[in-house]
């Protein structure tokens, strides 16, 4: 069945095709034929005809899998983040652009996110040193996402330079999943050191650009945008749970993941947090069972991490309770887990 581009989707795992508006060109670019590439998936060429249609973070993903398996281009996200910046980000990207200074405009982008893209978060972190601006999936059972993390990370890069100018440059970019063979075009985009292999997708920069000012900066568009994105947020933000899969998916990586850190945020009890959970259909417990599971893995797909390594990670006591829990998950121990993926992966090649 074809998806028309004004088929509704359910705003909970929905994105704007903004992100992935560039996918045509780029597969133009490789000889392949895009309206072919989306009727091979059930999807309208008419889904790109305007960047606010909107796209299941499954079927999005399910997308660029199948594009980089039909092109053979390993490197295909990151082809399709090199083509977006601020603008990509619709409304959202136009708060950033109009804010009075790097900070204030990556919080906007941290804070409001979620309305531009289901399924995955940002989270800004701080030293007097250094910053990081990091990209983190968290939709379960999601295709393709070292693809998705590549193109996020291209996309911050082109963000921050548009924030900041020429002179801006990253210490380091970090990428969520293994070393690929070919390392030639991200060395040549990024210019930076990179690392493979880390626990989240992140842009490390100096942080002194957190204070630099905005020349597009306008105080009274900028109220006027933040009054369209708070309208936004009322039509789209009423999704607790999928607000908490957010928070845990850094919360976990963080050591931040109790019932009463995470219902602080929300500026509640945790009783009252776990009550509203109850109203979803699940609770708190099960949300961290979850997100633990997607988090492990991606860890064992896309990483060399050893199980010790990732039963740390995700605050486990230690080895042991780790693979009894994953078990439980998934019927398989994760090292019989992880030989069975890579079996899986060879023979599709």
């Amino acid at each position: 069945m074809t998806r028309n581009s004004t088929d509704p989707v359910s705003p909970e795992t929905a994105l704007r095709i903004g992100a992935t508006m560039a996918l045509p060109a780029v597969l133009r670019s490789l000889g392949a034929d895009p309206a072919r590439m989306l009727a091979e998936v059930g999807l309208d060429a008419k889904l790109f005809d305007d960047p606010d249609n909107r796209i299941s973070y499954v079927a999005r993903n399910h997308l660029i899998a199948h594009c980089v398996a039909r092109t053979g281009c390993p490197h295909l996200g990151l082809l399709i983040g090199q083509q977006n910046d601020l603008q990509s980000l619709g409304l959202v990207g136009l708060l950033a652009k109009y804010s009075p200074d790097v900070r204030t405009a990556l919080r906007s982008v941290v804070n409001f996110l979620h309305l531009h893209v289901r399924g995955a978060t940002t989270r800004l972190e701080t030293s007097p040193d250094s910053a990081s601006l990091s990209y983190e999936i968290y939709q379960p059972g999601a295709e393709a996402t070292d693809q998705i993390g590549d193109g996020a990370l291209a996309t911050i890069y082109n963000m921050m330079r548009s924030l900041c100018g020429p002179g801006w440059m990253p210490t380091e970019v970090r990428f969520a999943h293994r070393e690929p063979e070919d390392v030639l075009p991200f060395r040549n985009f990024f210019r930076a050191p990179l690392v493979f292999n880390a626990e989240k997708n992140a842009v490390v920069f100096a942080a002194d650009w957190l204070n630099h000012r905005l020349p597009a900066a306008d105080p009274g568009l900028h109220g006027l945008l933040l009054k369209q994105v708070d309208a936004l947020e009322a039509r789209y933000g009423d999704d607790l749970p999928g607000q908490v899969r957010a928070l845990l998916r850094t919360a976990l990586l963080t050591g931040y993941a109790s019932a009463d850190q995470i219902a602080a945020l929300f500026s509640i009890h945790s009783r009252t947090l776990n009550r509203r959970l109850h109203a979803f259909g699940t609770s708190f417990q099960r949300l961290v069972d979850e997100i633990r599971f997607e988090i492990a893995r991606q860890m064992l797909e896309d990483s060399r991490m050893d199980i010790s390594q990732i039963a740390m990670t995700l605050d486990y006591a230690d080895a042991s309770a780790f693979t009894r829990a994953f078990r439980r998950w998934s019927g398989a121990t994760p090292a019989q887990w992880r030989v069975n993926r890579n079996a899986a992966s060879q023979r599709k090649q």
